[in-house]
């Protein structure tokens, strides 16, 4: 795909429908982007299989299993699973994905082989830093990490 990174921002971030793969009933990464989005005005959906609630709402197993039409997954997954969620999502006939890359390497849920799956099925993919880094989901802290990592040639593509 030949998106900059903003525009692929952009396009992410104006959906409303966000499914948040890897929210789970312990507090990480995934829960706070849960919160942040549905406080921003996302309708979110929180996707676990592990789970059946989460935060007092219903937690889906797979993204196939929210009703309706899903605008967007963000995956806070290991790695190692990040490949059959993008298939999932593709299945689910969801066309935009946000693999979650944190400050750490260990924390980051990019895997190449989910990223050259959505560039042969037409998915748009953000592979790397987090949604939280930008528009009305960001907050101070991460808008600076988003500026180091840009010094230091960190952001995705």
């Amino acid at each position: 795909m030949t998106s900059t990174l903003n525009t692929k921002v952009e396009d992410f971030l104006g959906q409303k429908r966000i499914a948040i793969v890897g929210v789970s009933r312990q507090e990480g990464a995934a829960n706070m982007i849960y919160r942040r989005f549905r406080d921003n005005g996302y309708e979110v959906f929180p996707v676990n299989p592990n789970a059946q609630q989460v935060e007092g709402v219903t937690c889906y197993a797979h993204v196939q299993d929210i009703p309706g039409k899903v605008d967007g997954a963000v995956i806070v997954t290991r790695a190692d699973v990040t490949e059959q969620v993008v298939k999932d999502c593709d299945a689910a006939g969801i066309k935009r994905v946000w693999m979650h890359g944190g400050v750490h390497g260990p924390g980051s849920s990019v895997s190449e082989a989910a990223v050259a799956y959505c560039d042969a099925h037409q998915i748009s993919v953000i592979a790397g830093a987090c949604p939280l880094m930008f528009g009305k989901t960001s907050d101070g802290g991460h808008r600076f990490i988003r500026q180091v990592f840009g010094l230091f040639g960190r952001l995705p593509n």
